[in-house]
């Protein structure tokens, strides 16, 4: 498991986590919310401590989510959200049960070229007060790779105004999917950059 955020100011709104929970179970999180700078900041922050409070309680992921929707929903203006990918990486079973809310679908990549996508979950957190999410447990495989990622990644530009997008994203993991988690974070980072020429209007995170 490995996991990067660069800002793409002084304080971002993205986020990501690796929770220890229980023994052979870790939480991983991955979330952006809307805006940027301080005010997304201060929105993570919000998100961060309802998400861990709530984990705390050990609820079901599809509970924590409806929790964590309801305090958001009270705290922030109107016009604010966050989406968010939350789940439970059970390395013993090898199942990964999570829950999508609004969030840009981490890629599962198989090695014989199959992909699929984790969508299972609800609308983004904080936009109505009564929101349900789902979840859904998949069984990892050996070689199977689960990449999440903001839209700082896929939303990068280049000097013609187009987007790196989910294709070029879906290439690279197909090509480097023998790599670790570290040195496969590292070359789509790197791609990205040349690709946007060093340029970052959002915050990355992977």
């Amino acid at each position: 498991i490995s996991g990067i955020n660069i800002s793409s100011e002084k304080v971002g709104g993205d986020y990501y986590d690796f929770i220890p929970i229980v023994e052979h179970q870790t939480g991983i999180a991955i979330a952006d919310s809307s805006g940027k700078g301080i005010p997304a900041s201060l929105i993570m922050a919000a998100f961060r401590a309802s998400l861990k409070a709530e984990i705390r309680n050990n609820f079901a992921i599809r509970a924590i989510f409806n929790k964590v929707n309801s305090l958001m929903f009270e705290s922030l203006e109107r016009e604010n959200y966050v989406t968010a990918v939350y789940g439970v990486l059970d390395s013993k079973s090898k199942i990964f049960t999570f829950s999508n809310a609004g969030h840009n679908p981490p890629i599962l990549f198989r090695p014989n070229g199959s992909l699929d996508y984790l969508t299972d979950g609800g609308i983004a957190l904080g936009m109505f007060p009564n929101s349900t999410y789902e979840e859904r447990s998949i069984p990892l495989n050996k070689g199977e790779i689960v990449v999440f990622y903001t839209d700082g990644i896929t939303e990068a530009m280049n000097e013609q105004n187009e987007e790196f997008g989910v294709r070029r994203l879906e290439e690279l993991i197909r090509k480097n999917y023998t790599l670790s988690a570290q040195q496969l974070q590292t070359k789509i980072v790197q791609k990205v950059q040349e690709f946007s020429s060093g340029k970052q209007t959002d915050d990355i995170t992977l």
